[in-house]
């Protein structure tokens, strides 16, 4: 009874509702007033169908572009700053005309001149491009929002001094609607603020931070997600945290190029995320050989070996796309890739052999401290190079003149190398034998040395430095009577003692990957 009751004044009251403003323009407006205050009390909410089926047309006003005028199209047209300015003096315009105009020529300064840096004091005195600046900071409100971080961003580059009204004026009317930019704004903000020192700035990129931390879940595309990941030091470990999620959920999308910035990015910041890198391993072996560039497979070595993370599959193809690409290497990109796999204990022959054959070809490129990164990293692996002599031979040829001069710790492990290579001779080892050498490890010596251990330093820095010294000693035969340092005196350790604790606890080789997220 009452559910039919209700029908029932439902259909009367909607008939009544559309019946309403005929019977209003018949009566006067004082008494057609009323009927129109009951309608809007009995439905405060606006339907798209009424419970009597007539429809209801709602407008939405959207606002518009602004209308094109001779200044769009002259600043596009724009090929020299001299002209951004000619027609901002000829035709003027509102505040986000002026801001376009501004950014543009931005753009075209730094395409023609260069940095401002050098020429900042005379540009900064330019009536119209004063005039410009004058404008925007007069109608900031008027501004576009994707304009106006283009326009914060060109007043960032020119290095506006921070009391300037008009860069006041952005910063001001950027934190009044960091509310209502979208997240790619926000990332374009962060993107561009990261590393920024002064107070004013800080505060607007932390407001932006601040906001993608709140709505992380907008994000929706894989440039944006590489884009902050990348600026991951300037954002809290909880942002960070769901910027990996984000990546994860997204990993299918992500170009090449996009994987290498994610990867090296958290090797940068020691966030070793498994799951993220296993799906980013998957989807990197499906892209072309075209994707794969060597400065690309470079890079995801230094990264796999920073944060220690293995993937067989990723290395056999990396390994087969860079082979051929060797001969045209640097002896830096050698030495860099080399160090890599052999921070992850990786061998591959025909790689490896490739990197020999490279130094004994370009020997004279290499630097001293790179063929110590090269031999440390064969001592890592135990791979022995099948022209033997021919390598050999340059590097005892360098040896001779540059291995004293070392500091302490790295004529330590470059010795300690040779002997595992089966190459060390006797008056490589003999210096490293003398007291003053170990006194030297132990931090006791007077080197200058950047490397050398602190007072402080824990008894096992030390108890490792004499190790590593005695293992040296004891692989080759001093002569007799040569005088040796007491503490290499000690019963020799057993071998599996004497090999613990090598290479890979001094400087340089240690495996600094961190277990942020196993």
């Amino acid at each position: 009874m009452i559910t039919r009751l209700l029908g029932r004044y439902a259909c009367l009251l909607c008939r009544a509702s559309s019946q309403a403003p005929a019977a209003a323009a018949c009566l006067p407006a004082a008494v057609a007033g009323p009927a129109e205050i009951q309608r809007a009390q009995a439905w405060p909410r606006v339907t798209q169908r009424l419970m009597c089926e007539r429809t209801i047309v709602t407008e939405h006003n959207f606002p518009t572009m602004p209308p094109r005028t001779k200044l769009h199209e002259l600043v596009e047209k724009a090929a020299i700053p001299e002209d951004i300015l000619l027609a901002w003096e000829q035709h003027g315009g509102n505040g986000n005309q002026a801001a376009i105009a501004l950014v543009k020529w931005v753009q075209l300064v730094q395409k023609m001149k260069g940095k401002f840096i050098s020429q900042q004091n005379d540009l900064m005195i330019e009536p119209r491009l004063l005039d410009m600046m004058d404008t925007i900071s007069s109608q900031v409100s008027s501004v576009w929002n994707g304009t106006l971080m283009s326009v914060l961003r060109a007043l960032w580059i020119m290095g506006v001094p921070p009391t300037a009204s008009v860069l006041t004026s952005v910063q001001t009317e950027v934190l009044w609607r960091v509310r209502r930019l979208s997240y790619k704004h926000l990332a374009y903000l962060a993107d561009w603020g990261a590393g920024r020192k002064r107070q004013q700035d800080v505060v607007v990129v932390n407001a932006a931070l601040k906001q993608l931390e709140l709505r992380w879940t907008e994000i929706s595309d894989a440039k944006t997600v590489s884009a902050l990941i990348s600026k991951g030091e300037q954002m809290s470990p909880t942002l960070m945290d769901r910027l990996e999620d984000k990546a994860l959920e997204l990993a299918e999308s992500f170009s090449a190029e996009e994987i290498r910035k994610v990867c090296v990015s958290l090797a940068a910041q020691s966030r070793r995320s498994v799951p993220l890198l296993r799906a980013l391993s998957y989807h990197l072996l499906q892209k072309p050989s075209s994707e794969l560039t060597t400065p690309m497979i470079l890079d995801m070595a230094y990264a796999y070996g920073k944060l220690n993370f293995h993937h067989s599959q990723v290395f056999q193809r990396m390994a087969s796309e860079l082979l051929p690409r060797v001969p045209s290497l640097s002896s830096a990109d050698v030495t860099r890739c080399a160090k890599s796999l052999g921070f992850l204990k990786w061998l591959h022959v025909p790689l490896f052999e490739a990197f020999a054959e490279h130094y004994a070809t370009n020997s004279q490129k290499y630097s001293t401290p790179q063929l110590c990164n090269l031999l440390m990293t064969l001592a890592r692996l135990g791979f022995h190079p099948s022209k033997v002599e021919e390598f050999y031979n340059k590097v005892h040829s360098v040896l001779e003149d540059s291995l004293s001069g070392l500091e302490p710790f790295l004529q330590t492990d470059v010795v300690w190398s040779l002997c595992v290579l089966q190459q060390a001779k006797p008056h490589y080892i003999l210096p490293l034998t003398q007291q003053e050498h170990i006194n030297k490890l132990s931090g006791k010596g007077h080197s200058n040395s950047s490397r050398e251990l602190p007072a402080e330093a824990p008894p096992h820095c030390y108890y490792t430095s004499l190790r590593t010294s005695r293992f040296i000693k004891d692989s080759v035969s001093i002569p007799p009577g040569y005088p040796v340092c007491p503490s290499l005196q000690l019963p020799p350790l057993p071998l599996a003692e004497q090999s613990k604790g090598g290479i890979t606890e001094f400087g340089g080789w240690e495996d600094r990957g961190s277990s942020h997220r196993s």
